[in-house]
């Protein structure tokens, strides 16, 4: 716990900052990357304070707090699953337009526009609401002390009906299977023509004699090489432990949430839900803090207030 505390004051403070800088537009970006952006860190800070602030940290430290009671709890973990689910999907959706705009040219000019970014935006979110409702059905209280229902339990029929076991099956291939197979697909095609254009570009340098200085274009492609592979690996490594625990459900007697935070499977279930929120909070931060004009600007915004504190000290001596 103390450590999802740790990682969850620096996502925090790293999104929060990454919202700052954006919203200011001062760092170099196109204003579709821009809204991507945006709505990417929104989608992550509602994940930190959601899933992290409301439900687990209030759930250890304040047990008997107007949170912890069963109705409002389960409109917090309906909650977490929506913003969950945006932030997944919006990485998505933004791997898909620069997949669009690096790959293909022609079609870049009609869907690269700020009016398709928020129309995205705008049904991701819409979607995600929709299609986590009903999590708020399949939650029953762990106990009950005078006639107040306290915390949350997966009711037993969530295991045992047909309909819930599809349910969860098809939110499973939502999140986070589809987008393990459409981040890969994308980057990886995105990769391959980056690649095959560095080779054309390459050989044709190569019979230009006088060519013998560093090529900017091809550097520019190297990073995004990085930056893709970053992106797609961090995703996976991240969604690993969620998914293992999942596979563990459906194929034993296992059970999600069970009371025992000694068992193994709950320590690497609890593990797992850690990593997948670490993961809801690095996309942002890995594509913006890899723009150098990015990198300056957040240098801005961190000394803007040491500065305004530095002119009252001296204004009152």
């Amino acid at each position: 716990m103390l450590i999802m505390i740790f990682n969850m004051n620096f996502s925090f403070a790293a999104n929060l900052l990454a919202i700052i800088v954006l919203f200011r537009g001062n760092c170099g970006l196109s204003k579709c990357i821009t809204r991507y952006l945006l709505g990417m860190a929104v989608a992550d800070l509602m994940v930190l304070t959601i899933g992290v602030i409301l439900y687990q940290i209030i759930d250890v430290y304040l047990p008997h707090s107007f949170f912890n009671q069963t109705p409002v709890c389960r409109v917090i973990l309906t909650m977490m699953f929506i913003s969950i689910d945006c932030s997944v999907w919006l990485t998505v959706a933004f791997t898909f337009d620069r997949f669009v705009a690096i790959c293909h040219q022609m079609l870049r000019v009609k869907y690269c526009t700020e009016r398709n970014v928020a129309v995205a935006i705008a049904v991701v979110f819409c979607a995600s609401i929709v299609g986590n409702i009903p999590y708020y059905l399949i939650y029953e209280p762990r106990v009950v002390v005078n006639g107040v229902k306290w915390s949350c339990y997966v009711k037993s029929s969530f295991y045992t009906l047909p309909i819930w076991a599809a349910f969860l099956w098809l939110e499973t291939i939502l999140t986070p299977f589809a987008p393990y197979v459409l981040i890969l697909l994308l980057n990886s095609l995105t990769i391959r023509h980056i690649i095959l254009a560095n080779r054309v570009r390459s050989g044709l340098r190569a019979n230009n004699s006088t060519a013998k200085h560093t090529d900017p274009e091809m550097e520019n492609r190297r990073k995004s090489i990085v930056l893709l592979l970053a992106i797609s690996g961090s995703f996976i490594i991240l969604w690993m432990v969620n998914l293992i625990c999942f596979i563990c459900v459906q194929f034993t007697d296992r059970q999600f949430l069970e009371a025992s935070f000694n068992d193994p499977f709950t320590i690497a279930e609890l593990s797992g839900y850690m990593l997948k929120f670490l993961s809801s909070c690095t996309n942002t931060f890995i594509y913006a803090v890899s723009q150098r004009k990015f990198r300056d600007e957040l240098k801005n915004v961190i000394k803007y207030p040491l500065a305004l504190v530095a002119k009252v000290i001296d204004l009152k001596k």
